[in-house]
């Protein structure tokens, strides 16, 4: 017998009701059932039986509906005039879900689940309903039985069929409908179907979540990418650890699988690890390990097979083991569907899904993948580097075939600094005849000690060095004198003393000067040898005058001019080579005379320096080299506000930029134009196409915590700004922990921002726990207003979560933070009316109401005290006409939780606790007497307030007339209804006598309704 009372069965459905789903969801049903059925009260278990099917609804266990489903009817069956009309309709409406349930249950005889959809379609037939959710039922059983000519039957009866109360909603059988076209090999006619739902016009409990997962892979298959991009990351976050959609994860983690993007499919699997081991549901079981399968299969094939996997019931697996016990007991799955259903079409779709090839090399998601990295991939080369120019006839065919044409175009492009030039020698390299011949390996050895001198290797001096020498004996004066001058930089870089520093480079200059007069390359090696000494000499000047013991004043002084005299060094330089055809170098000369210029606060120069170093390499052929000056003038350009010759400058980098391998500076170039586009206001989806490609560069340069993480946080911003919450906030919490690492500013930033997109959401704990963790790190700041703020925001979502202690205590340190830095009067009256009426949630009695009438008072007091200093204010007045309207909205919530049943009608504002509940009535009774004086009170507060509105003029009339009309309704309460609709028949009238177009039409057409109704009351 049970120990439970009936209450505590009521009190446990109620919750389980609201509970999330899931095992301890459904074991809690199964015990109330029990408990309800042991207490002979048969409207209780059947009751409990209803909470039991629901539960196993939305969970992975949904065939286990079938038992309590069958004693349900059963019960019908014995008594339908138990049953309610409600309770009828659920009754019918849950037969749909045992037809689902019969058909992922192979364990169900096929005469058994024919005979099921038989005995639905009878009962619906003598119930007057249409056949249309019979018909789909058949149509995916007989899909399952291979028999096709019965599905496309089933397909157009369904069609046919009239809708009604037992018909599912738009949503869903539109995501049928598109599953049938994709299961026919249609997918732009699947995609046509789901229109409507992907786009939110149609949606459920379940939908989008279930379409967006399926519309995936058609929409890659289409090349559709940047919305299968969108559907990933709006359908993921809301099938998020959702066990009844986990045949929808599964499609998350194989689209992942299927894009190049297996690091976001591990990290979706880990999160739903749990769920990797036997299911209850056969049928989402295969939905879910097919998807993960294809994963796993992808990492085997990227060589990660034998890398750590998730548990498999609690056993430690590699992802090639996981792969063969996922894949042996699918595969077992599927042959019992097969068994049962007299068909291989189960266990043949299934073996076609997990071996299907990739759909793209990589689909940028946007999203940060901590495990990117374990995942090698080769870096993209935009462009192969230039063939050199052939001489003629054959000896220029011959050079371009075979080992030595190889060489040709790597000499061509080191020689032209193209960026190419680094693959070409590493492919050099690795050819078995590059030891064969001596320049070639000396050439190879130069590559070799410059890619070590680049990454700041410890032996980068002595690896030039040898190359010297080698230079030297095979009589190449030309590239030893190259190697003299990289030995100088090394040791710059190194932080060799100024006197050995200076000897080097002078070393290095001789060489130049000592080439034969007949040399091309000797004027080229003279230049660069001296522009490095000016660019060197001027730093060890910057030294010596830090060191030199002066005053600060003197130091100064001494760096003003070591400044003008590289200008003019640079100036002299440009001028005495202006002439020759090096352009590369004057280039050079004038990007660090531009950057001069912005450092002695003189942009306009900068920006006409920058453009002349841009166009001189673009001009030359050298196209790559204006990258860097124009990323750079661009930004210059945006702090100038001229956004339109930013944006210009910014495309021409991107342009110039194809040639580039460096995938930092890829990045860099798209982060930039990003940044301007946001900035105009303009073009945010091109915004963040540029932001999204700029993320992956950076990755690709192992970058993702720095540069990928501020192009993730444009990225996310040019989403929000497009409306695309869902995306943004995807994006955003991926790249989180990245973003708090930039300091205090930022992370304050980010919080806050992540914040109001999960407000947005309506993720109100979400929400507040930023805002909360945004006043956290603000609480040190010196000015008080950001935390303030912060915690105020958090207060207002606490309070949309219905946790009254935290809003509470959210809201008075948001009130004693604003106090405290007496500039926000404001956000003060707000936070107090917020206080009066959480105050009132619980209950309502004349202490609760007497503390929520002081908080309305205290404010009314900080607005008079505001309005003193600023009379001409009109958001004071807007605010205490406000006040008094919400106050009134107090008293009258006092005299409603006074009548019997604690009903009342109540309005709210913005401020208001908004979750539309009746606190609990009044514990004390209030007397005729007391009753009518509330109720004039209320009176004179709402004629106060709608007296302000009317001094603001036109734009608060909507405000004025919520005032009006409850005051009305309130002269009609103490029996004067006659004087309320007098009330708004002068308000009509001003209104009529308002030019056209002041007010809206629906104001007075309400107007006039409201004083029909109180003049019918009168009568």
């Amino acid at each position: 017998m049970s120990t439970m009372t009936r209450e505590e069965i009521e009190r446990g459905l109620a919750e389980n009701r609201q509970s999330p789903g899931g095992t301890a969801r459904n074991a809690h049903a199964e015990a109330l059932s029990a408990a309800a059925e042991a207490s002979g009260d048969r409207a209780l278990f059947r009751e409990a039986l209803d909470t039991q099917i629901n539960a196993y609804l939305y969970s992975a266990e949904s065939p286990k509906m079938l038992v309590p489903f069958a004693r349900l009817l059963q019960e019908y069956d014995k008594d339908p005039g138990a049953f309610s009309d409600w309770d009828t309709h659920s009754l019918f409406w849950q037969f749909k879900w045992i037809a689902t349930a019969i058909s992922h249950s192979p364990e169900v005889p096929m005469d058994s689940a024919t005979g099921w959809l038989d005995e639905m379609e009878r009962r619906y037939r003598i119930a007057g309903y249409s056949e249309r959710p019979v018909r789909e039922s058949e149509l995916w059983l007989a899909d399952s039985t291979g028999d096709d000519e019965r599905a496309g039957q089933a397909y157009a009866r369904w069609q046919a069929a009239d809708r009604d109360d037992m018909s599912d909603c738009h949503a869903c059988e539109l995501n049928g409908q598109g599953q049938y076209a994709v299961m026919r090999g249609d997918d732009a006619e699947a995609l046509k179907v789901w229109q409507p739902v992907l786009s939110g016009e149609r949606t459920c409990a379940e939908e989008p979540h279930r379409v967006l997962a399926t519309a995936l892979l058609p929409l890659v298959r289409l090349g559709r990418l940047d919305e299968a991009r969108s559907a990933h990351l709006r359908g993921y976050r809301l099938a998020r650890g959702n066990e009844s959609l986990l045949p929808s994860l599964g499609r998350h983690i194989e689209f992942c699988a299927l894009t190049g993007n297996e690091s976001r499919g591990l990290e979706i699997l880990s999160e739903h690890a749990a769920h990797v081991g036997p299911l209850a549901n056969l049928s989402d079981r295969l939905a879910f390990h097919g998807g993960v399968l294809v994963l796993l299969r992808r990492l085997k094939e990227l060589g990660h097979g034998q890398s750590p996997a998730v548990p498999y019931e609690g056993v430690p697996h590699t992802v090639s083991e996981l792969y063969e016990v996922l894949r042996a007991g699918s595969l077992d799955t599927a042959r019992r569907f097969d068994a049962r259903n007299g068909s291989t079409r189960v266990s043949e779709r299934f073996l076609q899904r997990i071996d299907r090839a990739p759909l793209a090399e990589a689909l940028p998601l946007g999203v940060r993948s901590s495990a990117l990295a374990a995942l090698p991939r080769p870096r993209p080369v935009p462009v192969q580097a230039p063939a050199p120019a052939p001489a003629s006839g054959h000896d220029a065919a011959s050079s371009q075939e075979g080992f030595a044409g190889l060489v040709e175009r790597a000499r061509t492009a080191r020689d032209l600094g193209h960026p190419g030039s680094n693959a070409l020698w590493n492919e050099v390299a690795v050819h078995p005849e590059a030891a064969a011949d001596p320049l070639v390996a000396a050439d190879v050895a130069d590559h070799r000690a410059l890619t070590a001198a680049r990454a700041g290797a410890e032996d980068a001096a002595e690896l030039l060095t040898g190359v010297r020498e080698d230079y030297r004996a095979l009589g190449r004066p030309e590239r030893a004198a190259l190697t003299e001058l990289r030995l100088a930089t090394v040791a710059a870089q190194s932080g060799t003393g100024a006197q050995e520093l200076r000897g080097l480079l002078a070393v290095a200059l001789r060489a130049a000067e000592a080439l034969d007069a007949a040399e091309p390359l000797r004027t080229r090696r003279i230049a660069l040898a001296e522009l490095t000494s000016i660019r060197v000499e001027s730093y060890l000047r910057s030294l010596e005058g830090a060191h030199d013991g002066h005053a600060e004043h003197a130091d100064h002084a001494g760096h003003d001019h070591g400044h003008g005299e590289l200008v003019a060094e640079l100036g002299a330089f440009i001028d005495a080579y202006e002439a020759s055809a090096l352009p590369d170098v004057i280039a050079e000369a004038e990007e660090m005379l531009g950057r001069l210029a912005l450092s002695e606060g003189d942009p306009e120069r900068a920006v006409a320096l920058l453009a002349a170093c841009a166009d001189r390499s673009v001009t030359a052929g050298l196209p790559w080299l204006a990258v860097d000056p124009l990323v750079l003038r661009a930004g210059v350009l945006m702090s100038l506000d001229q956004p339109a010759e930013a944006e210009a400058a910014a495309r021409a980098a991107l342009t110039h930029a194809a040639e580039l391998t460096d995938p930092e500076v890829q990045g860099v170039v798209r982060l930039t134009l990003a940044d301007v586009l946001l900035r105009r206001s303009e073009a945010d989806a091109e915004a963040a196409g540029h932001a999204l490609e700029a993320a992956h560069w950076f990755d690709q340069a192992g970058l993702t915590a720095l540069g990928g993480a501020q192009a993730r946080l444009m990225l996310a911003r040019c989403h929000a700004r497009d409306g695309r919450a869902a995306e943004a906030a995807e994006v955003l919490q991926s790249t989180l922990p990245d973003l708090l690492e930039h300091g205090e500013g930022q992370a304050a930033s980010v919080r806050e921002f992540l914040g109001d997109l999960l407000r947005e959401l309506k993720d109100p704990r979400g929400a507040a726990e930023q805002y909360l963790c945004a006043a956290e790190v603000a609480k040190d700041w010196e000015d008080l207003r950001p935390q303030a703020n912060f915690a105020q925001a958090a207060a207002d979502q606490l309070s949309e979560a219905r946790l009254v202690p935290e809003a509470v205590a959210a809201y008075e340190r948001a009130l004693e933070l604003h106090r405290s830095s007496k500039d926000a009067p404001i956000a003060e009256v707000r936070i107090l009316r917020s206080l009066a009426w959480l105050g009132l949630r619980d209950e309502v009695t004349d202490a609760t109401v007497a503390r929520a009438r002081t908080r309305m008072e205290d404010a009314a007091e900080v607005l008079a005290a505001a309005s003193a200093e600023a009379p001409e204010s009109r958001e004071l007045r807007a605010e205490l006409a406000e006040t008094w309207n919400q106050l009134a909205q107090v008293l009258d919530r006092r005299v409603c939780a006074n009548a019997e049943d604690g009903d009342e009608d109540d309005d709210g504002d913005e401020d208001r606790d908004g979750d539309g509940e009746v606190a609990a009535a009044a514990a004390e009774s209030l007397s005729g007497a007391e009753l009518e004086a509330l109720r004039l009170e209320e009176i004179v507060l709402w004629e106060r307030a709608a007296g302000l509105h009317a001094e603001l003029g036109p734009d608060r009339l909507e405000s004025r007339f919520q005032c009006v009309t409850n005051a009305a309704w309130t002269e009609n309460e103490l029996g004067r209804p006659e004087a309320g609709a007098a009330r708004v028949t002068a308000f009509a009238d001003e209104l009529r006598a308002l030019p056209r177009g002041t007010a809206p039409e629906w104001l007075l057409e309400s107007a006039e309704r409201t004083v029909e109704h109180l003049l019918r009351a009168s009568a």
